[in-house]
This record gives C-alpha cells, structure tokens and sequence, in this order.
C-alpha cells in the first residue's frame, strides 16, 4: 500500500512535470515581452520601408511565410543557402522573394537583442505585417518559433501547391499539414495582391488541357489582354496582377473576379468554377462579405503558422537566415 502511494505520487509528479514542460513549449503572444520588447516595432519598420520601396514586397514577405511553413513546419528552412535547399525547389527558383528583406530585419532585430529572435518568427510578423499594411486585418501573432537545421527541396517540390493543380489535389496538400478546406479558400485569398509570371497561368490562354482553345472559365476580354501581354514566343517572365483592378489593397475583390471568371491561375478560377461546392460556397461568401474573409484570413493564418514549430531546445535561433550557426561561422 505504502508502495502504490509512492508509485502514484512519482506518476502524478511526472505528469505535472510533462504538462509544465509542454505549456511551455508553446507558441505565446508574449514570447519575446522581455528578452527583445521593441521586436514588433523594429520588424514593422523594416516590413514599412521594405514595402515603400517596392510596393509587391508585401505578397512576396506573406508567401515566403506561406512556403516555409508548409515544408518541415514554420521552421524557416525556406531561407537557406545551398543548390540543395528549398530556394531551388520548382515552387520557388526565379518565383520566392525578398530574401535580403527578410536578412535586413534580422539584422536590425539582432542589433537590438542578438541571438534571442528566431527567423522563423520574423517570418511570421513580417507577414502579418505585409497583410496589415496592406489594408488587411492586423492578429496576434503566436512567437516562440526556433529554426531548422536543414532544407527539404524534395518536400518542397512535393508539398508546396501548384498553380496549375485542381482544387481536390490542393485540399489534399492542405490536409497533409492539418488545414482544411476553409483555409483552402482564405488563405487563397492571400493572392488579392501580388504578382503572377506569364509562365504560371499561359496554358490558360491558347491551348488549354489539349483542347486547342483557351479555358473556358476565363473572362474573354481578360483572355484577350493576356494574349497580348504573353505571346506564345514570350519567355514567361513578364507579370500581372493577380488581382485586376485592385492590384495592392488587401480586400475581398480577389475572390469578386473569381464570380466573374477573372481569376488568373487555374488553382484560384478551380475554387469558383469546380464541382467543389464547399470551394464555391465560400468564395461567393467572402465576395460579398469582406469582413469574414479578412476574419478567417487571420485566423487561417494562425493556423498556419502553428504548423509544426520547433520549440523549447529543438533547432536553433540563427545568427544570419540563410545559413545554420555552425556554417555562418565559419564565413
């Protein structure tokens, strides 16, 4: 008896023990409240600047947050150098961008509290930052993140969504890392800014799926313009907006142009025009009804970015983004 008391006080301590450790491995708002208390500040003059220069910087910072996360977890392994990494995985080689931005806020975070502030969590701020500045929905952002020692191109080519994939392929990479359809189709909304290469959505535009004529599903005046824009002896390289005629504002009108058969890739046109009724039902809801999309882009977005963190002594926090510590230094 005496024996089974100790047993069940050393199993009841273990449990405790268990339960402090994963609370405090857990994601917080308030990470970072007292080892780095001007970090929201510092990044969002960064993100500022960064998107004053170049307006389209704000897409670019929401989907190099986007891309790392869906590739071994919000890990920021998205940002390492190497012929290996995920830099030059199909999804992203000549495509991801603002690297040197991302560097840049690294650099002014760690001036102000070094080696405390992973890059993953910049990652993270910098693109609630870009939606926010962008006229969308400020959230909370959940920090504690560290980094990844290693890339993942196969994963990468593998995980990431394709712009010329059907809506059921794409919920299907969604579910893998535990999103659903809802976050299908806000976090698809993501596309109301940014930019698009010719390369992405031109098999729309003259011989679509074999058939020798363009995609039926897309608007005959947009088919025209486009053509004209992307020639068939075009290189790809050229872009547009995702988003005609609300280029850079951070709104609903995205998911407007899907009703009207003006959204540019195959993935966004496939979430109106397929037989996915769920797809279709709430892209007609969020064009009429801007303030639950921007409400379930942020919590989409927090979702997303709870994809598989590192935390607690798991990575490490990276002096430079694109390199792990043991390499930077040795540069």
């Amino acid at each position: 008896m005496k024996r089974s008391s100790c047993y069940n006080g050393y199993s009841l301590f273990l449990t405790m023990l268990m339960l402090c450790v994963v609370s405090r491995s857990q994601l917080t708002t308030d990470f970072y409240s007292t080892t780095c208390p001007k970090l929201l500040q510092t990044v969002r003059k960064e993100v500022q600047k960064a998107i004053k220069s170049e307006t389209r910087m704000a897409a670019s910072l929401i989907r190099l947050h986007f891309h790392d996360c869906f590739v071994n977890g919000c890990d920021a392994s998205v940002l390492l150098d190497g012929s290996d990494g995920e830099k030059f995985a199909l999804p992203n080689i000549n495509s991801a961008r603002g690297f040197e931005v991302v560097e840049a806020i690294k650099t002014a975070v760690e001036s102000q509290c070094s080696g405390v502030v992973s890059c993953a969590d910049i990652l993270a701020i910098a693109a609630r930052d870009s939606v926010l500045l962008s006229g969308g929905k400020s959230w909370r952002v959940l920090l504690g993140r560290r980094d990844g020692l290693v890339a993942n191109q196969t994963g990468a080519n593998a995980k990431l969504p394709s712009p010329f994939e059907d809506v059921d392929t794409i919920i299907n990479k969604f579910a893998a890392v535990g999103l659903n359809i809802t976050d299908v189709v806000a976090l698809s909304g993501a596309h109301t800014i940014g930019q698009a290469k010719c390369a992405t959505f031109n098999t729309r535009l003259f011989n679509f799926s074999g058939t020798g004529a363009p995609d039926s599903t897309m608007e005959s005046s947009m088919v025209s313009d486009l053509q004209t824009l992307c020639p068939l002896t075009d290189d790809g390289n050229k872009t547009t907006s995702l988003d005609r005629n609300s280029t850079d504002l951070f709104d609903s009108h995205y998911f407007q142009n899907l009703v009207n058969n003006k959204g540019l890739l195959t993935s966004d046109q496939e979430l109106f025009s397929s037989t996915n009724l769920t797809t279709k039902d709430l892209v007609q809801t969020y064009s009429t009804n801007q303030s639950l999309f921007l409400d379930d882009f942020a919590n989409s977005m927090i979702r997303m970015g709870n994809i598989s963190p590192l935390t607690g002594s798991s990575g490490e926090i990276r002096k430079k983004c694109s390199v792990v510590n043991s390499l930077d230094e040795t540069q």
